[in-house]
């Protein structure tokens, strides 16, 4: 399972096509990077899913190169052409270990070899050398072998000593390369180059990739908001509640499978001690279903995966004609959308109090209090083809699909009957469901009520 938290600001991709350069240095015979497992890295941005290509980052501590004249240097991840640049070893080097790159005058360092899988984020870190002048410089992108070349995003003013890392996003399908060109200013210091895949096959990513939605943490103390990360979801769990207040999950095609249900309803024993742990038998005979907010079938690739969404935490009580219908319906359109070439990002729960059950009547507690039977369930959905760098990948114009049902009997089997905006939901629970997406792309899908397909 992929998971891979991104820690930097992420600049807008903007292409601009531009000529093809001359006296550039004579390529290499391409070469292909293969692909490596993941990068985690903590950092206050929130998550972000992308692979990366094995080797990189690009450290420069491999490579040796004490002259700025024009030469290929072998490195860890391939030959690079460094014009106008060595590697430097000073202690005025702005540099993460013992070496990076420092360019002069309008240098350039170029990628001699080709990733096969497209990319979809660059990360450089870059500083200004020593006492030198701000420095200017641009990311450049070829998709054939270095025959023409374009440019990326924005130029880059350095103005620090002290390295800072530029982000930039963009969507390259099958081979590329990169080139980093120095425009002007004062000699300029380049480290730690990452570059991350554009694969379109379908994988598992980070459960609170959109965000962590109540801010919850793994402190035990924090009773109301206890942050729960398992292999097949996130939750936070609320203990005067019974049950989880939203729980968080990745859905792509990777996830499913053939594994049958295990109906093997279970006490999470891995709830702190003293919290309250639901068991299957607190359901019985109160007129409520165990609504699972994962549900089974969308993790049955594995017997583990499935059985993991039949802990209690991941239940609550719901209506029966709205748990094995108007819900079960909307779930079974979710899996239909993975199964076309989607991925999706589901955050659910319930709130409110008193829910109409197979007994009639509005019931608030079950189980002798210790869970309250809410009197809605919400679900949230963000929709995206399969790909990467999932969190950057959402716009204005993304599908989120919102819904609020009541916790009744009364419900209408048509789940497209009770869609609603994200706002709504956030205003009625209290939470921040997107946290992760930038605020103006937040501002417009959070407000719209989705009008797509319902099958």
């Amino acid at each position: 399972m992929k998971k891979l938290v991104h820690g930097f600001w992420l600049f807008a991709a903007i292409w601009a096509v531009q000529s093809c350069r001359p006296n550039e240095p004579l390529p290499l015979p391409s070469q292909t990077a293969p692909l490596t497992e993941a990068w985690q890295d903590a950092g206050p941005a929130g998550t972000f899913s992308a692979t990366t290509y094995t080797g990189f980052p690009e450290t420069f501590e491999s490579g040796t190169k004490t002259s700025y004249a024009a030469a290929n240097v072998t490195l860890g991840t391939g030959v690079w052409n460094l014009s106008d640049a060595l590697i430097g070893t000073l202690s005025t080097d702005a540099k993460n270990g013992t070496k990076s790159v420092r360019i002069q005058n309008t240098g350039r360092v170029s990628m001699q070899f080709n990733l096969s899988q497209g990319a979809s984020q660059v990360t450089v870190a870059h500083a200004r050398f020593g006492t030198d002048a701000n420095s200017s410089w641009e990311l450049w992108a070829s998709t054939n072998s270095g025959s023409s070349w374009t440019k990326v995003g924005n130029t880059i003013t350095t103005s620090s000593t002290t390295l800072a890392t530029a982000s930039f996003s963009m969507s390259i399908t099958g081979t590329v390369r990169f080139e980093i060109r120095k425009t002007g200013g004062g000699r300029l210091n380049i480290d730690d180059i990452r570059i991350f895949t554009n694969s379109t096959t379908a994988t598992r990513y980070d459960h609170l990739t959109m965000g962590n939605p109540s801010g919850a943490t793994n402190s035990s103390s924090n009773t109301e908001n206890y942050l729960m990360v398992k292999t097949q979801y996130a939750l936070a769990y609320q203990n005067s509640r019974g049950s989880a207040r939203w729980v968080s999950w990745h859905l792509s095609s990777a996830w499913l499978g053939s594994t049958p249900r295990c109906d093997c309803f279970n006490q999470d024993a891995t709830l702190p001690a003293g919290y309250f742990r639901a068991s299957t038998t607190n359901y019985t005979n109160t007129g409520f279903d165990r609504g699972h907010i994962t549900p089974s079938a969308d993790r049955n690739a594995s017997s583990t995966d499935n059985a993991a969404t039949y802990l209690m935490t991941n239940i609550i009580p719901q209506a029966p004609i709205l748990n094995q219908q108007t819900w079960a319906n909307l779930e079974a359109y979710c899996r239909n959308l993975a199964l076309a070439g989607n991925e999706l990002y589901v955050i659910s729960g319930g709130y409110g109090q008193g829910g109409t059950g197979s007994l009639g009547g509005v019931t608030n507690t079950i189980a002798g209090g210790a869970i309250t039977v809410p009197s809605r369930c919400w679900k949230v959905i963000v929709i995206l083809p399969n790909g990467s760098n999932d969190v950057n990948r959402v716009t204005t114009s993304t599908r989120v699909i919102a819904v609020d049902m009541p916790n009744s009997q009364n419900v209408v089997t048509t789940w497209g009957s009770y869609r609603t905006t994200v706002d709504a939901i956030e205003s009625a629970t209290g939470l921040n469901i997107l946290s992760n997406v930038p605020t103006a792309v937040q501002s417009v899908i959070e407000s719209v009520i989705d009008n797509g397909p319902t099958s």
